[in-house]
């Protein structure tokens, strides 16, 4: 049976850990977890908050993710779509999703994200 997800894992470019660390714990507030000392040395980065983990590995061929993606719910969704749009993030609304608001943006190596929020009625 099924009970939660663990992580999503994200895939990026050799060499991009710092570019990461600065979009994921600096401009989406997450913090950076320490990876056991075996897949340290694959380099990467992980970061959490709340129950949300996102694991970034790395990827010799690396190509950005342009379809999947994670969901990311948000509370505050204007506040944190400004906060991207601050940063340089690219940040395109979607009104599309019933009951939500959402839109969509990239990390620093081009990996889809969607960021969400339900709608109170």
């Amino acid at each position: 049976m099924l009970t939660a997800v663990d992580h999503v894992q994200l895939a990026a470019p050799p060499g991009s850990e710092d570019l990461l660390r600065a979009y994921y714990s600096g401009v989406l507030g997450m913090t950076e977890t320490p990876k056991p000392p075996a897949l340290a040395a694959r380099g990467g980065c992980w970061f959490e908050a709340g129950d949300v983990r996102l694991h970034l590995g790395i990827e010799r061929d690396f190509r950005p993710a342009r379809k999947a993606h994670p969901g990311l719910r948000v509370t505050g969704i204007e506040t944190y779509a400004a906060r991207l749009a601050a940063h340089g993030a690219p940040v395109t609304w979607d009104g599309l999703l019933p009951g939500h608001r959402r839109f969509y943006s990239e990390d620093p190596v081009g990996n889809r994200l969607e960021f969400l929020e339900p709608v109170r009625s």
